[in-house]
């Protein structure tokens, strides 16, 4: 975990995409809200968005806004929530389930730092830091065409490996498990 920890101070308080990957549970938004809170956007908002909790069919108008009568059911204009990661953190969570059409309107943002609601004609200035994790072989996904190769490069400036704690068995308190106690190794 030191070599986790030397990671996340390193690349804490420059302004680069952090991509984090790890099995279920290994902690990765835990990483993630570390880099933020050592970051020099750490006064500004943590925005976590968990992909996968977003409806399929409104995964963009979440993610970049709308305006009024976008569609149907749009009768206000609404910010997205990279707009509410404004001079902070965006945290996407469980990135290899983004469809194509959201990767490439995703990289738009990253190269431009500007973003274009659903029914808007124009693109909005934006800064916001993106942290992104997956629990999905990123590398495959890639190499199978699932995941845009730009975007997986735009992404990767920055990237963390979280072990799985099988993997660091010296990080379990042994003491509070033979006590039966429960033992907080940081899940996410």
């Amino acid at each position: 975990m030191q070599s986790l920890f030397r990671k996340i101070a390193l690349v804490a308080n420059r302004d680069v995409p952090v991509l984090i990957t790890g099995e279920s549970g290994t902690g990765k938004d835990v990483v993630a809200q570390a880099i933020h809170s050592n970051s020099k956007s750490s006064t500004g908002p943590f925005v976590p968005i968990c992909v996968p909790a977003l409806s399929p069919t409104l995964v963009e108008s979440e993610l970049f806004g709308h305006v009024k009568g976008a569609f149907t059911g749009a009768d206000d204009d609404r910010q997205g929530l990279l707009q509410l990661a404004e001079n902070g953190t965006a945290f996407l969570d469980e990135l290899g389930d983004i469809s194509n059409s959201v990767q490439v309107k995703l990289l738009r943002a990253l190269e431009t730092k500007a973003i274009c609601p659903v029914g808007a004609g124009q693109w909005r200035s934006t800064n916001f830091r993106l942290i992104a994790a997956t629990n999905r072989d990123i590398d495959k996904l890639v190499a199978d065409d699932e995941f845009r190769e730009d975007l997986y490069y735009r992404l990767n400036v920055f990237r963390i490996e979280v072990p799985p704690l099988r993997e660091r068995a010296e990080d379990i308190d042994r003491k509070s498990v033979g006590e039966g106690k429960r033992v907080n190794v940081g899940g996410g």
